[in-house]
């Protein structure tokens, strides 16, 4: 575990109902955080901050509910509970989805919400459309390796990825793909697409940097429960 400037851990929970949790409990522990899951309402009660893991938005959508997490985790949202959201995790985020998915009744999906963004699912395209490109991401100068040095680019990798079609007032963009980055440039249709964002203590990504070894997406986070960014 890495802490350089030997700082008191922060206890970070990973929503351990569906999707990569080992991979995000390694890159936070990786970063100088104490990871743990998070399955129950008292093990929420328990964190400082919480990552929802990519997966499939509409399984954690309704294990939120049978588990009987989907009201207290809507509640520390609210309370301010930093929250960061990679793929699944950014729709859960949401307060909107432009294409959600219904069930047998025909009843939408439901997010936690929170973040003032509307997000379309899988937007790059299905499995076989999954493509890998390098970001400029804004908030990384913490890892610039000298005074005025750009952050490193992010190698972001994109699986039946959403992106954002809207922002709110208060919602900052931190990357877009362009066009030409994709391996698919049909798809963007020439514009450029929505990645990664922020509003106050929420963050949330398109890609997965827990399955690449990019680690300062995490550090990010952590740098947010301190109160450092």
């Amino acid at each position: 575990m890495r802490n350089p400037r030997n700082q008191p851990l922060v206890n970070i929970g990973v929503l351990a109902l569906q999707g990569d949790v080992r991979e995000h409990i390694a890159a936070l522990e990786h970063s100088g955080a104490s990871a743990v899951p998070v399955r129950r309402p008292a093990e929420l009660d328990a964190v400082d901050g919480l990552v929802i893991p990519g997966g499939e938005s509409t399984t954690i959508d309704k294990l939120t509910r049978i588990f009987e997490l989907a009201v207290p985790l809507q509640k520390r949202i609210a309370d301010g509970m930093p929250v960061y959201g990679s793929c699944a995790g950014m729709i859960m985020l949401a307060d909107e989805i432009a294409d959600p998915s219904t069930d047998l009744k025909g009843n939408p999906q439901q997010t936690l919400g929170g973040l003032d963004i509307t997000v379309r699912r899988n937007a790059f395209g299905r499995q076989r459309e999954s493509f890998e490109t390098d970001l400029r991401f804004s908030g990384l100068e913490f890892s610039a390796t000298g005074p005025g040095a750009e952050p490193a680019p992010v190698h972001a990798v994109f699986i039946r990825a959403p992106w954002v079609e809207r922002v709110g007032e208060g919602v900052e963009i931190l990357a877009q793909v362009e066009p030409q980055e994709a391996s698919h440039t049909d798809t963007l249709h020439g514009t450029a697409r929505i990645v990664a964002v922020r509003s106050r203590h929420l963050l949330a990504t398109s890609f997965h940097p827990e399955v690449t070894g990019e680690r300062r997406i995490h550090e990010l986070f952590i740098r947010i429960v301190r109160g450092e960014a």
